[in-house]
């Protein structure tokens, strides 16, 4: 079955007022929660920008590791939710769910197919 990430990048939820956040948080988690109970979660998770350890990197063909965009990058994910659907409109469905949990629009994304790897 095709798998889909739908995430949002950083700094998307950042009009949320401050007060909004835990509620915006559980309605997030409830989607979420929605997705694993109708047995189509593979994974979910935000990442953490807010400790002051971003440690993002880049690692080159020859393994050399350059630090990696800029904190302040648009360039970075805040968040993906993974999902297994058979059709590109029920993604969109739970992307529907999830942006609206989270107050911000969601990116969809369908990856590859690739026989060779083990589920």
């Amino acid at each position: 079955m095709p798998r889909y990430m739908i995430s949002f990048e950083k700094g998307a939820m950042d009009h949320i007022p401050e007060e909004d956040i835990p509620q915006v948080g559980k309605a997030a988690h409830a989607a979420v929660q929605e997705a694993k109970d109708a047995g189509v979660l593979r994974f979910a998770g935000g990442m953490s920008y807010d400790d002051g350890d971003v440690e993002h990197a880049v690692v080159g063909t020859d393994g050399l590791v350059t630090d990696g965009p800029y904190p302040e990058s648009k360039e970075l994910i805040g968040g993906a939710v993974i999902v297994d659907v058979p059709t590109r409109a029920e993604a969109l469905a739970w992307a529907a769910k999830i942006a609206a949990a989270c107050r911000c629009a969601q990116d969809v994304r369908k990856f590859m197919d690739d026989p060779e790897l083990v589920d």
